[in-house]
């Protein structure tokens, strides 16, 4: 056999072995020529080319390696026929030999299947929601119906009473109507006229609708998801959330009435539910139910009632406080009008009579007690009362919303600051008057508020009177804060001057700040106010917190010409006890609803009006004051305190009375006067100076006040400007007249001795950078309103006072011994 025929017998036997292997072992199937190849779609992979053929019909086996029996099980048998051509591209195949399709790729029947699938997916969640939008309501509903109960209309009202409470939580009162000012009577009763007025006002299809208006609840969900409120009410809803949800803009509140309003429907009848609102519902002026109206506003029974009055009645329910023809005759008007013009509208009234009606005149509208007590407290439930006024809570709230009021006032503190008073005045000629204010520096909580027995009269503790001496620590204060400060440490001639006395061993040759301070030196303080201008002292007293007008002061103003309140007073003091951070004064902690909304939440952030170094300097001129008037507080404890005298236009008689001081932390002023503005005289008919009287009630109240608590130190002392002298410090200054015209005083510069420290100049600016905003409330803040200058009208005179305890002052000698501050007049 010649070479080229063996060779090509080894090549065919080659691609024999080929065919074997690819159709399978043991197969007999004939090798057949490789046909049209049919491509699938996929992304090509190339593949090793076979060289040419070399001769004709003589193709060449595939370049490369050959699979071992061991791979080919697994891979996917073909058929013969199957095989690709040299130059054909395959589909990829995985490492399990599956095909991987391209992106978007796949059996259409596939695809078909996942669009059905994800339909119906979709189709299941719009019937579960739509489900849920019925299940849920229906069940909501449900478990409401089970769980709300209904509470008469007697219990509905009480619900409605407020109450007021000490800070520890103790009550004080219950601000409940008088008797009588809530009388029920049957629908019966109610002429026809007067129930279509309250339906013409408040709900005309109220025969007509099933408890609850549909379009109203949309339209209040509408408004309370945008932020708003409202959205119109049913009288059986009115009913319901006047009495007895409450009146929270709420959707949870929304609910519960919806619920109860259906509930009622079901369980009472029209006129039922028409009785209980017009016998439950407040129409202002304190009354409760509509016979309480009648009497309130007309002086008649509601039997008695015109159309005109009627209608009157039914126009203020909306909103008492606004619609009080009293308070607001216009809107009152208008209010009536629509009222009338509604009863036109549903045949239920003739279009003669809505011509002939003329608007009612009313009875005046008189003050209300309403549970007000009529002994001391009562001045606290009308201080706060006025204070929840400012506060934006009105009185329909304090009416109907059933609040909880908590106060500043210390129960304990209270008791004895009335003790206190009672104990100095009794016995006293009757005509005497007093007030009391202890004030918490670190808050501004007022935590004692005495202003006369007479809860009903006069609130002494806001009648502005003539503050004496007890200005002088203003005009101290204006002048730590000149360029270049006047320190304690000043010297001044402080001898008597032509038209200007000191009270008797008050004169000094030459004493300092601190000293003219301990003696009250009235020349001394008048020289200071000239010096520093008198619109100087009237800026610092307001800065400290005083209110009253300062109007066109003169160098009057250190020996207090001016007039202020013993609670104006008290806060300046507190404001200064508190290193110059002033605290908004205020009566009221906190407002909850029945239904524990807070309405209310005081803020005791407090606002710097100056240095705490300038107040410490103020502080240190008033530390022996008390204990040069014997008053000081037992154990040595710290307190600075000053007194003031008013004298009298009748010689050697004085008209009004202060003794005011603080500790770290409490702060309390204490006046006595007349209603009269006359000479104030003890019974043995000697007058009453501020270290008298009004100086035992301010101890005693000081003393027990703090004597559970530890003793306070006031922050270190660094001198501003000169340091004051140590000698003569507590003591009496030895009076020694002089023949001099004019009161100079002494300049001095410098650092004080050993305190290289101490500046010339003003205080570090660094040391004002605290300031806070201040709380909003009913005392002060801003530029208030000032109180009317006249209120010195005669009130009752006050309960008779309670069993004397021991005094802290030895009894007075028979022999009168007048010690007047001469703050205002002289005593030549």
């Amino acid at each position: 056999m010649n070479p080229t025929a063996a060779a090509d017998e080894r090549d065919g036997s080659k691609w024999k072995d080929l065919g074997r292997l690819v159709g399978g072992p043991g197969t007999s199937r004939p090798h057949r020529s490789p046909g049209p190849i049919e491509r699938r779609p996929g992304p090509p992979v190339q593949r090793s080319r076979t060289a040419a053929p070399t001769g004709p019909g003589r193709p060449q086996p595939p370049r490369g390696r050959v699979a071992a029996p061991e791979e080919l099980g697994r891979r996917r048998v073909v058929d013969a026929q199957d095989v690709p051509g040299p130059t054909d591209v395959l589909p990829a195949v995985d490492g399990q030999g599956e095909e991987r399709r391209a992106p978007g790729a796949g059996n259409p029947d596939e695809q078909q299947k996942k669009k059905a699938l994800r339909r119906r997916r979709v189709m299941f969640a719009l019937v579960g929601t739509a489900a849920a939008a019925v299940l849920v309501p229906v069940l909501a509903f449900a478990v409401g119906y089970l769980v709300f109960t209904v509470p008469n209309p007697d219990d509905a009202v009480n619900n409605q009473v407020a109450t007021v409470s000490f800070a520890d939580g103790d009550q004080l009162t219950r601000l409940v109507p008088e008797e009588g000012n809530r009388t029920k009577v049957p629908i019966d009763q109610v002429p026809l006229h007067v129930r279509h007025a309250v339906l013409a006002a408040e709900d005309r299809s109220f025969y007509s609708n099933p408890g609850f208006d549909v379009m109203g609840i949309l339209r209040a969900v509408r408004n309370q998801l945008r932020g708003g409120s409202g959205g119109g009410s049913t009288i059986t809803q009115q009913f319901v959330k006047k009495a007895l949800v409450g009146d929270e803009q709420t959707l949870w509140r929304k609910y519960k009435e919806i619920i109860l309003a259906l509930k009622i429907s079901q369980e009472r009848s029209k006129d039922q539910i028409l009785s209980d609102y017009l016998n439950t519902i407040y129409f202002g002026r304190g009354a409760y139910g509509i016979q309480s109206a009648a009497q309130s506003y007309f002086g008649k029974n509601v039997q008695d009632l015109t159309p005109a009055e009627g209608a009157l009645l039914a126009a203020v329910i909306q909103s008492p406080s606004r619609w009080d023809p009293a308070i607001n005759p216009g809107h009152s008007v208008e209010r009536w009008n629509f009222v009338l013009d509604g009863m036109v509208a549903q045949g239920w009234l003739d279009q003669a009579t809505r011509q002939a009606a003329q608007f009612p005149h009313t009875a005046p509208r008189k003050t209300s007690s309403g549970g007000r007590p009529a002994n001391s407290s009562g001045h606290i439930v009308a201080a706060v009362t006025a204070e929840l006024q400012e506060l934006g809570i009105s009185e329909e709230d304090l009416a109907q919303e059933g609040l909880r009021i908590t106060t500043t006032i210390d129960s304990r503190r209270q008791k004895q600051a009335v003790a206190a008073a009672h104990d100095a005045l009794e016995g006293q000629p009757v005509n005497l008057r007093s007030a009391m204010v202890a004030i918490d520096p670190e808050t501004g909580g007022v935590l004692a508020y005495y202003g006369g027995d007479n809860g009903l009269g006069l609130d002494y503790t806001r009648v502005r009177r003539l503050a004496g001496s007890t200005f002088k620590p203003f005009v101290v204060l204006a002048g730590l804060q000149e360029d270049p400060p006047v320190g304690l440490g000043e010297t001044f001639d402080g001898a008597e001057v032509p038209g200007l006395r000191n009270a008797e061993g008050a004169d000094c040759e030459q004493c300092d700040l601190k000293q003219a301070m301990t003696v009250s030196n009235n020349v001394v303080f008048n020289t200071l106010a000239k010096q520093v201008g008198p619109e100087a002292v009237a800026a610092a007293a307001r800065s400290a917190g005083i209110t009253a007008p300062l109007d066109d002061p003169n160098e009057g103003i250190a020996l207090g010409n001016k007039e202020v309140s013993p609670l104006e007073l008290a806060s300046a003091y507190a404001t200064i006890a508190a290193g110059g951070v002033w605290h908004q004064p205020h009566l009221v902690t906190s407002v909850v609803t029945a239904d524990d909304r807070v309405l209310y939440q005081a803020d005791t952030e407090g606002e710097r009006r100056f240095p705490e170094r300038v107040a410490r300097n103020v502080t240190e001129s008033m530390l022996d004051v008390a204990s040069h008037d014997d008053l000081a507080l037992p154990g040595g404890r710290p307190v600075a305190a000053k007194t003031g005298t008013v004298q009298s236009r009748f010689e050697g008689q004085n008209n009004d009375a202060w003794m005011a001081g603080f500790t770290p932390s409490l702060a309390s002023v204490v006046w006595m006067g007349t209603d009269m503005n006359s000479p104030i005289r003890t019974a043995r008919g000697t007058p009453i100076d501020g270290a008298g009287l009004p100086g035992e009630v301010w101890h005693q109240f000081m003393a027990q006040a703090v004597d559970d608590e530890p003793v306070e130190q006031f922050a270190p002392f660094r001198p501003i400007g000169e340091a004051p002298s140590d000698a003569g410090s507590g003591a009496r200054v030895s009076a020694t007249p002089t023949s001099t015209a004019t009161a100079t005083p002494t300049p001095t510069t410098g650092p004080a001795a050993g305190d290289p420290a101490a500046p010339s100049g003003a205080p570090d600016p660094a040391e004002d950078d605290r300031a806070t905003t201040p709380r909003r409330g009913v005392l002060g803040g801003g530029d208030p309103e000032p109180e009317d200058q006249d209120q010195r009208a005669a009130s009752p005179d006050g309960a008779s006072p309670t069993t004397r305890a021991p005094m802290f002052r030895q009894a007075e000698p028979d022999t009168p011994t007048p010690t007047p501050d001469c703050s205002v007049t002289d005593c030549g």
